[in-house]
């Protein structure tokens, strides 16, 4: 038996260290990496047990061609060299008559290491491909906070011990960002006070001492007025704005007054007493710490709403100094030379950039040309994509030609005409960095690759020498290029413990130690007046909503992540079915009751759920935790039938939870 070091690949904050047991080149047992210094040995449900998603029965371990009707998963086996040529040969034809343009690769966070999730940007970049803008998961957040902050640090997520005050705003931790709440206990063990500001009662309300409930995407509107109270009882701290902060008066006199109790009252659903008591409290708090979440920022206004969540602890001096402020996302980025994976020099000319949110759009209605043939990988947009009926009407396309590079057959795999079988993250090279946390680490191959499975940086490196691509890059390895990204001096990996990482263990990246006094932006100090904005001042901007009665929340779920995860029938039988949660006044209002079939519809789709009645969900809302695969769907449709491709008002980021369904009772679900 071998141990080996690891590292968790999936789309989360906390990107875990693993240890593996191997036996004859098989994992046999996954356990956290008791020395990673933020994740501290524990894991999330999901990856307890890992290995059974690695020699899942279910891993494709061959490539397929396609023989049935699309959607069918028909298929038969045939050659990696068949396949290339394949693919290959279909593209050179496609290049010829209608361009490079006609093919639109679609990837976002299957994994999260650097080299194989962007491992495609340089083969498409140098093919001349469309373009794809990958705004899925939250980048309003990240113009939000950018509005305000610039590129100043955030600060460092166990500094949340030092808090007094700590507010959860808009996430369910114990699903999606678990070992913050290690600092969060140690702040609530030291007399913290937790609050959970959120749509409805999650998980995270059980580790909290107070849990606001607010309308769905009026979370900006409640910001302004908590300022608005803070200011007009004298809780600000004049010396910090004064010093470092660029538009407190302008705020102050052009848009707090226009947010008192009475009107916020109405907005969020909270009480006006209830606003009142939040900003005294925060006001009073010597340490007030916010950990936002993304959900949030998944609205029509979901940028503003970040944008003006991150200028209240500037008003009480909470930025500057330990144990306190906004965390967002860590400054990871610049870790390594990104540069010299994406190569975006081998842009040959200006290509169409086609948001990844409006791939319905992309398949049924672009033109001059239209898509011809699509490359999935590390993605599942079948499943993950808003507006999936008109997804899957464009993956039903008889003339579109879909590759799909996966480890197991997918709603989308379903759709491709070759199916390439992918390696898991355990079988490839990568090198990591976490946006939750300040720490980098490098992973080796851990076992040899499951049946005939490729990396991405495999595969494109085979599509490269068969489309003719000359450039010695494409004929490196994952672990040359790393070596090359760590032989790149780099300012922000300056102090590290190089030795450990080269061992193979995580490292944190240090902070600056002007990290707290110096604001990366323009001005040199906190902009809430943000003049290249096109709103210099925060303001308050409805949601989208829409005209049936009930907000959805397309909320995370405990037991998977996106759609990954649902190869496991451990993880399907402990969250057991597929549930539309709804109050119980809207329930009897309804005729409905427990376990009853129901159909949220909307006019994008209808989907089937089992009903959970519950009073963690406030009236006039429903939640849909989770991403299901269709063939375990109540029915023929998964939640995101009821999403809209409608974009962010900053950075053209998702709005899966700007929307609105109404439900009715269902005849008998299909049988599993």
């Amino acid at each position: 038996m071998k141990i080996k070091r690891s590292v968790c690949p999936y789309d989360c904050p906390d990107a875990c260290g693993l240890l593996v047991e191997t036996v004859d080149g098989k994992a046999i047992k996954v356990t956290g990496d008791p020395d990673h210094p933020f994740t501290r040995g524990t894991l999330c449900p999901k990856m307890n047990r890992y290995q059974d998603t690695v020699h899942s029965p279910l891993r494709l371990t061959r490539p397929l061609l396609g023989t049935g009707e699309k959607g069918s998963g028909s298929f038969h086996p045939i050659s990696w060299e068949e396949a290339i040529d394949l693919i290959s040969n279909r593209w050179r034809t496609i290049i010829k008559q209608s361009g490079a343009e006609a093919i639109l690769p679609y990837s976002y966070a299957g994994t999260m290491g650097l080299i194989q999730r962007n491992a495609g940007h340089p083969f498409f970049f140098r093919l001349g491909a469309s373009r794809l803008d990958r705004t899925i998961c939250s980048p309003a957040k990240e113009a939000g906070w950018k509005a305000v902050m610039g590129n100043t640090p955030a600060p460092h997520p166990d500094e949340v011990g030092e808090s007094d005050l700590v507010i959860l705003w808009g996430i369910n931790a114990i699903a999606t960002n678990i070992h913050f709440l290690h600092g969060v206990k140690i702040a609530r063990k030291k007399g913290a006070i937790i609050w959970l500001i959120d749509t409805y009662q999650t998980l995270t309300s059980s580790v909290v001492d107070q849990t606001y409930i607010v309308r769905p995407g009026s979370d900006g509107a409640l910001a302004l007025g908590l300022m608005h109270l803070l200011v007009r009882d004298g809780l600000i701290d004049n010396h910090f704005l004064a010093a470092h902060v660029q538009g407190f008066e302008e705020l102050k006199e052009k848009t707090l007054p226009d947010f008192p109790p009475e009107k916020v009252s109405g907005l969020t659903g909270l009480s006006s007493e209830t606003i009142e008591s939040m900003a005294k409290a925060y006001g009073r708090a010597k340490k007030p710490f916010i950990r936002l979440g993304s959900g949030l920022s998944r609205y029509g206004n979901g940028a503003m709403s970040t944008r003006t969540i991150v200028c209240l602890p500037a008003l009480v001096g909470a930025y500057g100094k330990k144990g306190v402020g906004c965390l967002t996302s860590t400054n990871t980025g610049e870790a390594f030379a990104m540069k010299e994976i994406l190569r975006e020099d081998f842009i040959r000319g200006e290509t169409r950039i086609v948001n990844m949110n409006r791939l319905g759009w992309a398949l049924n209605e672009i033109q001059a040309p239209p898509i011809q043939s699509l490359y999935v990988y590390s993605s599942n947009p079948a499943s993950v994509a808003p507006d999936q009926n008109k997804v899957l009407r464009g993956l039903s396309r008889e003339n579109l030609f879909t590759v799909v590079h996966e480890r197991f057959l997918t709603d989308t795999a379903r759709y491709a005409d070759v199916v390439l079988p992918a390696t898991s993250s355990l079988e490839q090279s990568d090198l990591y960095r976490s946006y939750g946390t300040y720490c980098i680490q490098r992973a080796k191959v851990v076992i040899p690759p499951v049946g005939e499975s490729k990396s991405n940086w495999e595969v494109f490196g085979l599509l490269a020498r068969a489309m003719g691509f000359e450039e010695s890059f494409f004929r490196e390895t994952a672990d040359d290029l790393i070596d090359h990204l760590l032989s790149l001096p780099n300012p922000m990996r300056e102090g590290i413990d190089r030795k450990a990482f080269e061992a193979g263990k995580a490292v944190e990246i240090p902070l600056p130690p002007d990290s707290r006094t110096r604001f990366g932006t323009g001005s040199g100090k906190v902009e809430i007046l943000n003049p290249k904005e096109p709103h210099p001042l925060p303001l308050y901007i409805p949601p989208y909503g829409g005209d049936d009665p009930f907000c959805l929340m397309a909320a995370p779920s405990f037991y998977a992540l996106n759609s990954s995860f649902r190869e496991r029938d451990d993880l399907r039988k402990r969250e057991r079915s597929m549930f539309l949660k709804m109050n119980p006044s809207d329930a009897e209002a309804k005729g409905l009751k427990e376990a009853d079939p129901v159909i949220a519809f909307n006019p994008l789709g209808e989907v089937s759920f089992v009903l959970h009645v519950t009073p963690d969900v406030p009236r006039g809302v429903v939640v849909a935790e989770g991403i299901w695969w269709l063939e375990h769907a109540p029915g023929p449709r998964s939640v995101n039938a009821l999403t809209s491709q409608r974009l962010t008002d900053r950075a053209q980021g998702s709005t899966f939870y700007d929307n609105t369904v109404d439900v009715r009772r269902a005849g008998k679900l299909k049988d599993k």
